[in-house]
């Protein structure tokens, strides 16, 4: 038990080394996350709550995906992960103190990349994507409250980004619009793409009996864009990651992606 908590998904990875700022999440911590050469990578991931049985907040009700997965990680200089992952320290470090570290960490990093073309890109790279047709592409502008549909469809290991990641759906939306107005883009394309992924996931899944089904089915689509994505272009993973997580989150709030509360 353990190991496979270890075993970052590379998207992951990716979108935690883009919203760390190369900073420690440690409140005040100036050091970086990249040594002087400006190439070795010398930051540490750090399990908010355990990855085994014997760690610091271990939580006996995860398994192993929810323990690797990007809202139980954050990025720590070494110093500040050994403090952390100290036995002795737990009651200092508790969860709770840790997640808002993440959440604070990221979301500075969040508001200074709203208006980089990080965004465009994923939404031409997503858009571009030969994906089969015929699915329905009306868009079901939200009618429903977040919560409940996060709730609705038993969402767990991502409910931390969709709450923290539906503060885009604004800026997608505008930045949707001003690409149709230049006549080179279509919407409707990438919905679509988006909306056919989920249908297939769905369908794989549809016998299955794992308590987190929507979550593996969220994370699937996410990581399927990702590898067709890179296989077809030439793009920097860090971009290609934020992008795809944010598209996500408002494919999602169209109901491209899991039902819609009854």
């Amino acid at each position: 038990m353990g190991d496979k908590a270890r075993e970052y998904k590379r998207t992951t990875i990716r979108r935690l080394d883009t919203l760390s700022g190369n900073n420690c999440a440690c409140p005040g911590c100036p050091k970086s996350l990249v040594a002087e050469d400006g190439q070795s990578i010398i930051s540490k991931i750090c399990h908010i709550e355990a990855a085994s049985i014997n760690g610091p907040r271990y939580n006996d009700d995860m398994d192993d995906e929810d323990r690797r997965h990007y809202s139980n990680l954050l990025l720590l200089c070494d110093e500040h992960h050994v403090i952390i992952d100290n036995k002795e320290n737990e009651a200092t470090y508790p969860v709770d103190l840790l997640k808002e570290w993440k959440s604070t960490h990221e979301s500075k990093m969040l508001y200074r990349l709203r208006n980089s073309t990080l965004l465009k890109t994923a939404i031409y790279a997503i858009a571009d994507l030969e994906i089969e047709d015929g699915i329905d592409t009306k868009i079901d502008i939200t009618a429903f409250d977040i919560k409940s549909k996060i709730e609705y469809n038993e969402i767990n290991r991502n409910r931390f980004v969709i709450e923290e990641y539906k503060a885009f759906y604004t800026k997608v939306n505008s930045i949707y619009q001003e690409l149709e107005k230049q006549g080179n883009f279509k919407k409707e394309k990438l919905l679509n793409n988006i909306r056919h992924l989920y249908l297939n996931y769905k369908g794989i899944y549809s016998t299955s009996d794992s308590k987190s089904i929507s979550d593996d089915i969220y994370e699937d689509i996410e990581n399927d864009l990702y590898e067709r994505i890179k296989k077809d272009g030439d793009f920097y993973e860090e971009d290609i990651v934020y992008g795809i997580s944010i598209i996500m989150v408002d494919a999602f709030m169209r109901c491209k992606i899991l039902e819609k509360p009854i």
